[in-house]
């Protein structure tokens, strides 16, 4: 999912809609976590919330919406709740009710983008006080609503967004089958954060870590270990980096896995190394993890995220993963209590955080993709680092944000720059790019434009490519330019010690309906060069190519072979491939 913010966001133009709840007067008073009274407590402000956006494929009439909408906040007490300043200044949460209202259009000026737009009307309708302190808004096109869920982020958590959005969808499905949305109500996040002040203090050992790593910060919360500039607020800079693609996230994933680590432990190997390379010091971050720690949450909305602190001294990937189950551990506890000697969070400019969202392993799922769903955060002003990974079936993502002054251009600019490259370097050199045949080991890679004329020989070096490959014809390269751009296809190539490529398979990720929505995995043109045949290369790549189908999807495989190739039909069906389909082709 692609992780933005609204001056990035990618929107149509059109009709930009707002719909409008009423709510009654502050009701029956509720638990206000410790994260939410930090947050709310700094006061009224634009760009406090954070928000998604989803395209629907046809246009919902406006009532439909917004009957899902209100059946979504009856689902979520936390849509129903408001925060009112208390005599004391501390801000107190009480339960509202929330009924039908109105649509308001909100004109979009000459020469004004449509970000610009919904960000004012964000700005103002989803801040710590507001009542309610959520929106939803909808940009209406002749090909489909875009929708924009926001809230101020006292209320919601990435997490809560994709349920709140899951539960939409599930609502405007009712809507359509012709009943009334009933999505039941979900477990309560004042009840969560009852239990969690509730919980028994932290142990001694905790409050001494905790003490142990707020004191090597300079007494503060961990801050960016380079220079960014006059400890004030700037105007923010966000880079948003599309890290890992597809292929290179799963090598990443391998490498981990062959590490005996997670992926976020070797990403912290990464961020270790690149920090004691260009600060000479440890890293250390806050860390927010969350705290559902029950599945009685997994369906809930709510900030259900508390802050840790992370200290990795050591790249070593275990020694990592060792940093990253402390942090889970030191934030585990209620917060109120370990923070106490400080006053509460002992924050100072230049606040580091890491933050690290798995996708693939939440238990609630959209089709993000098909939806062209984005997480939005609001643009605000910052005297701090921070730093989002995205890890989700296209890949690996971040999105940072920091001060936009010369020295955090400069520090920040270029952490992420050897941050990236290493990341890259590590899911490139990974354990699952690697052929073993004997004593001898092999390299699988993505091709590369470079690669063209050498993949062009082996397709020719047999008895069939001969007679119909040409190397010297211009098309191949214009060919592999249309194969490169296409995420289903791998063009492999196998590379021996010194680099020379010996071998070369096509491989292409196909979906469909038939055999009950079996995705298939299709191997064309796999060639080994002729001095490296009978030596089990073809076997390996074979095996190699089965694995990089499973890890997306595929639960079955196919090759085609020319009839005349009676030894390469006699080695796919030694490896278990079973001749019991006829292809049948014609020139076109």
């Amino acid at each position: 999912m692609r992780l933005t913010n609204v001056a990035h966001l990618r929107l149509p133009f059109g009709r930009l809609m707002g719909y409008d709840v009423r709510v009654s007067a502050p009701g029956r008073p509720l638990t206000v976590s410790f994260d939410q009274r930090r947050h709310v407590h700094a006061g009224e402000r634009p760009g406090s919330w954070m928000a998604i956006s989803f395209r629907l494929p046809e246009p919902v009439p406006r009532d439909a919406l917004a009957t899902a909408w209100l059946a979504v906040i009856a689902r979520h007490g936390t849509l129903r709740s408001v925060f009112v300043p208390g005599d004391d200044g501390e801000p107190r949460l009480h339960e509202v009710e929330v009924s039908p209202g109105a649509w308001t259009e909100h004109d979009i000026a000459p020469g004004q983008s449509v970000n610009d737009a919904l960000r004012d009307q964000l700005d103002a309708a989803c801040t710590p006080y507001s009542r309610p302190s959520h929106r939803l808004s909808v940009l209406e096109t002749a090909t489909g609503p875009t929708v924009v869920i926001a809230a101020d982020h006292a209320h919601v958590d990435m997490w809560s967004m994709l349920v709140i959005v899951r539960d939409l969808l599930a609502g405007l499905g009712d809507i359509s089958a012709g009943r009334d949305p009933e999505l039941g109500e979900a477990p309560s996040f004042a009840d969560h954060s009852a239990a969690l002040r509730d919980r028994p203090p932290a142990p001694d050992e905790v409050h001494r870590r905790w003490r142990e790593v707020i004191e090597s910060s300079g007494g503060t919360m961990p801050r960016f270990p380079l220079p960014l500039g006059e400890p004030a607020a700037h105007a923010e800079r966000v880079e948003v980096r599309d890290v890992l693609d597809v292929d290179d996230s799963a090598a990443f994933s391998a490498q981990a896995s062959a590490d005996g680590v997670s992926t976020l432990a070797l990403a912290v190997s990464a961020m270790t190394g690149v920090t004691r390379e260009l600060a000479g010091t440890s890293l250390r971050a806050v860390f927010p993890v969350h705290s559902r720690y029950e599945a009685t949450w997994h369906d809930s909305a709510g900030w259900f995220i508390t802050n840790s602190v992370l200290e990795s001294a050591d790249a070593d990937p275990r020694a990592c993963a060792a940093s990253v189950k402390e942090a889970v551990q030191l934030g585990s506890w209620p917060l109120a209590d370990i923070l106490s000697p400080w006053g509460g969070m002992p924050e100072a400019p230049g606040m580091f955080a890491i933050s690290w969202l798995d996708l693939r392993r939440l238990p609630v799922r959209v089709d993000a993709a098909g939806l062209e769903a984005q997480y939005i955060s609001a643009a605000i002003r910052t005297d701090g680092v921070m730093l989002w990974f995205i890890l989700d079936e296209s890949g690996l993502h971040l999105r940072c944000r920091y001060p936009d002054t010369p020295d955090a251009r400069q520090h920040v600019g270029q952490w992420l720059d050897r941050l990236v490259e290493r990341l890259r370097r590590l899911a490139r050199a990974s354990a699952s790019s690697r052929l073993a045949v004997g004593d001898r080991e092999y390299r699988v890679q993505r091709a590369t434009r470079s690669d063209v004329p050498a993949v062009v020989a082996l397709l020719a070096d047999d008895e069939v490519g001969g007679s119909r490959e040409d190397p010297r014809a211009a098309r191949y390269e214009t060919a592999f330019d249309v194969v490169a751009r296409d995420t289903s296809q791998y063009l492999a190539v196998v590379r021996d010690e010194s680099g020379r490529v010996v071998g070369t398979m096509q491989l292409t990720i196909i979906p469909g309906l038939l055999r009950a929505g079996t995705t298939r995995l299709q191997i064309e043109g796999l060639r080994v060069a002729a001095g490296e045949r009978s030596h089990g290369v073809g076997a390996a790549m074979l095996a190699w190519a089965h694995e990089h189908g499973r890890a997306r999807g595929a639960s079955l495989a196919q090759v085609t072979t020319d009839e005349g190739r009676e030894r390469a039909r006699a080695f796919y069906e030694r490896l278990g491939y079973e001749t019991n389909h006829v292809g049948l082709k014609r020139p076109l």
